[in-house]
């Protein structure tokens, strides 16, 4: 259409890298739906360091996850942050991990792999009563991540 403005082309500012701590072993619960087998993988710590937010995580939240036949997990986290002022934050992850099923058996046994080799992205939305951080309320963001053995680490955009 002619006469009207074009759209912004949305960009990418660092927040922070994440450092998310997990607990072993994970809770299996088996094919509870025909999307796949649950998992819930607790979250028991970890930091938050970044140009826009610092901070740890705490130990009380967790990844609800569903893995498909195809070995692909649906990511769905709940967890809560304390900032470096002591705020508190609430932040939801929702995504994807998947890839070749050789890396994702490498991934399983808690090798550290090549991130290029597979696709783990995440968006993230955040809760705070914190005036400080209030905005982070308005704040799409998207995680690339990778796996170790006994953590998710991700660097965490802000879509501008």
């Amino acid at each position: 259409m002619t006469g009207f403005p074009t759209p912004p082309v949305p960009g990418l500012a660092l927040l922070a890298r994440f450092t998310v701590e997990l607990a072993r072993p994970l809770w299996d619960l088996g094919r509870t739906s025909g999307l796949g087998s649950r998992r819930i993988v607790p979250i028991t710590g970890g930091r938050i360091v970044g140009p826009d937010l610092n901070g740890e995580i705490l130990d009380n939240g967790a990844d609800w996850q569903i893995v498909g036949d195809d070995g692909a997990t649906v990511v769905d986290t709940r967890y809560l942050l304390r900032l470096d002022d002591g705020a508190l934050a609430y932040l939801r992850t929702q995504g994807f991990r998947h890839g070749p099923a050789e890396v994702l058996t490498r991934i399983g046994q808690g090798e550290v792999v090549d991130p290029t080799l597979y696709y783990f992205r995440v968006q993230m939305l955040f809760e705070t009563a914190s005036v400080t951080y209030g905005w982070l309320n308005r704040t799409l963001a998207i995680g690339s991540a990778l796996r170790t053995a006994d953590a998710v680490v991700y660097d965490a955009y802000r879509v501008t």
